[in-house]
C-alpha cells in the first residue's frame, strides 16, 4: 500500500523532501521522495536524545527527579523545558517549573549530565542505546543533542514504530514521555507564539488544544512529536494508530506553516479511511 497523500510534498517549495507513514506494528504504509537521503534534523534531534536519556533512566544511570542543570532543576525539568534555562544560552531566566522556556541549552546540559553519569560521550551513548538496536544506521549525532542530528525518513520511521510499540523502553516510561509534565505551564512554542498552556511531555511536544499548530486540524489532542527549524517534523497520533515523518532541506518558515497542516490532514484522512 502506498499513501497517495504523501505525494503532495512534490508541491512544497523546497529543493528536496521525503516523507513516510508507519503504523504501531511497524508496517510502513508508504514513503515518497528519497527516503534514504540524510537530512539535518534540527530540533527533531530532541526526541532521539530524550529517548536515550530515558534508556539511561531505565538502566539506573540517572533518575528523572535528580538534580541536573541549574539550581533546583532536575532531569525531568530539562526534558520538559521547564528548567528555567534560556533558549540558546546557558543562563537562567526563571525558576524551575515556573514557565515552559523552550531550551536548546537545556538539552545540551542533559547530554552533559548523561555523559558524566555513564562515562560515555552522549553521541556514542545515543548510538548504542537507541540507533544501533533499532537499525538506524544512517542516523548520527554530530554535535549538540538539541539540534545536530542527521537522519533519513527510513530511519525515523523505525524510531516512530518503536515509540508506538516500545521494545527498548518499558511502555510505562514511554507513556510518561507522552504525558503532560508540569500541567498548566505557559510558554512560547517556537514559530507559533505564546500558548497557554504550552503542553510538553518528556522530550516530546504534546498537541492538546494548541492553536495555531504545525500538525493538522484533524490531529487528535493526544498527538505528540517535534518539528525542526531545518524544515523537518515527526508526529505520532495514538488515536490514528500511525506516525508520520517529513524531512526537507529548506528552513522552517511561512511555507511550512502553510503546507504542513493540510498535508497532515490529508495523511490522516487516508490512514483512517
Amino acid at each position: 500500500m502506498s499513501l497517495k497523500s504523501l505525494a503532495s510534498i512534490e508541491n512544497w517549495p523546497v529543493p528536496t523532501a521525503a516523507a513516510g507513514v508507519v503504523r504501531a506494528d511497524g508496517t510502513v504504509l508508504g514513503t515518497h521522495g528519497p527516503s534514504g537521503h540524510r537530512f539535518p534534523l534540527a530540533s527533531v534531534t530532541k526526541p532521539l536524545a530524550a529517548y536515550a536519556v530515558l534508556v539511561a533512566y531505565e538502566e539506573g544511570a540517572v533518575e528523572l527527579d535528580e538534580p541536573a542543570g541549574p539550581e533546583g532543576s532536575t532531569v525531568r525539568h530539562l526534558l520538559a523545558h521547564t528548567s528555567g534555562l534560556a533558549f540558546d544560552e546557558h543562563r537562567v531566566t526563571s525558576a524551575p517549573g515556573e514557565r515552559r522556556l523552550y531550551s536548546n541549552a537545556g538539552f545540551e546540559q542533559l547530554g552533559d549530565h548523561v555523559e558524566k553519569a555513564t562515562e560515555i560521550p552522549f553521541a556514542e551513548y545515543l548510538r548504542q542505546a537507541v540507533l544501533e538496536p533499532l537499525g538506524m544506521t544512517s542516523t548520527s549525532l554530530e554535535g549538540s543533542p538539541a539540534k545536530d542530528g542527521v537522519s533519513t525518513v527510513d530511519d525515523l520511521l523505525r524510531f516512530a514504530a518503536e515509540v508506538q510499540a516500545p521494545q527498548l523502553l518499558d511502555p510505562r516510561t514511554v507513556a510518561a514521555a507522552m504525558t503532560v509534565q508540569y500541567q498548566g505551564t505557559k510558554g512560547v512554542l517556537p514559530g507559533y507564539g505564546h500558548q497557554s498552556p504550552n503542553d510538553w511531555g518528556l522530550g516530546f511536544e504534546i498537541r492538546d488544544g494548541k492553536s495555531p499548530h504545525w500538525t493538522g486540524a484533524s490531529s487528535s489532542p493526544r498527538t505528540f512529536g517535534h518539528f525542526g527549524q531545518s524544515g523537518t517534523f515527526l508526529w505520532i497520533d495514538p488515536d490514528a494508530g500511525a506516525a508520520c515523518v517529513a524531512l526537507a532541506d529548506r528552513a522552517f518558515g511561512a511555507w511550512a506553516v502553510e503546507a504542513w497542516p493540510p498535508f497532515t490532514d490529508a495523511v490522516l484522512a487516508e490512514v483512517r479511511g
